[in-house]
């Protein structure tokens, strides 16, 4: 449309159909924290005033269809974003992680391999474990190398949070006054 059959500038259209905009966002259900969704309505309205023909039906009606198709191609746009990233995830996880999942009560935890475990001193953390039972070992790897949480540890050894927990006491215990105590106290006493 060129700009001498033009009754109305942009903006005086804007003031009178912004609301429209907001009716199809609250209509698709739409949640719209960084009004990214505004924005498209927003291009939507200026796209249907540039390009409306009057002698092709109401001014109204053109805007609804651009604003409504417009917001619903962006959806399904991030729509199809969000699966091709699912699907480069799933089809990566292995690579990411070296595929070594132990699934179990709704958790998707990675272990890690017992070389990969230890921390800058091997020679350090092969001493600690032959001071430990197995399980204050299992406290010390999953809890303070790998940084499990002690729930997901406990569902991962198929035993209670407080088992885990009497573990790392235990653990603790055993330290005090030891020359380990001295060289990886810190770490433990925040745990």
């Amino acid at each position: 449309m060129d700009e001498s059959k033009r009754s109305f500038t942009f903006e005086e259209i804007f003031s009178q159909n912004e609301k429209r905009i907001h009716y199809y966002i609250n209509r698709l259900d739409i949640r719209d924290p960084n009004e990214d969704f505004y924005e498209e309505g927003l291009f939507a309205l200026w796209k249907a005033y540039e390009t409306y023909e009057p002698d092709k039906g109401p001014m109204t009606t053109y805007f609804n269809y651009l604003i409504k198709h417009r917001l619903i191609d962006r959806i399904r746009k991030e729509n199809n974003s969000k699966k091709k990233l699912e699907h480069f995830k799933l089809v990566n996880r292995a690579f990411f992680n070296d595929g070594n999942y132990k699934c179990g009560l709704g958790t998707n935890t990675t272990l890690k391999q017992s070389e990969d475990i230890t921390a800058a001193n091997d020679q350090l953390w092969s001493n600690l474990k032959q001071h430990l039972s197995e399980n204050q070992w299992k406290w010390v790897k999953y809890f303070i190398l790998e940084d499990l949480s002690v729930k997901t540890i406990a569902e991962m050894e198929d035993t209670s949070i407080e088992a885990v927990k009497s573990w790392g006491k235990e653990v603790r215990k055993k330290l005090r006054g030891t020359s380990f105590r001295d060289k990886i106290g810190w770490i433990i006493e925040d745990g």
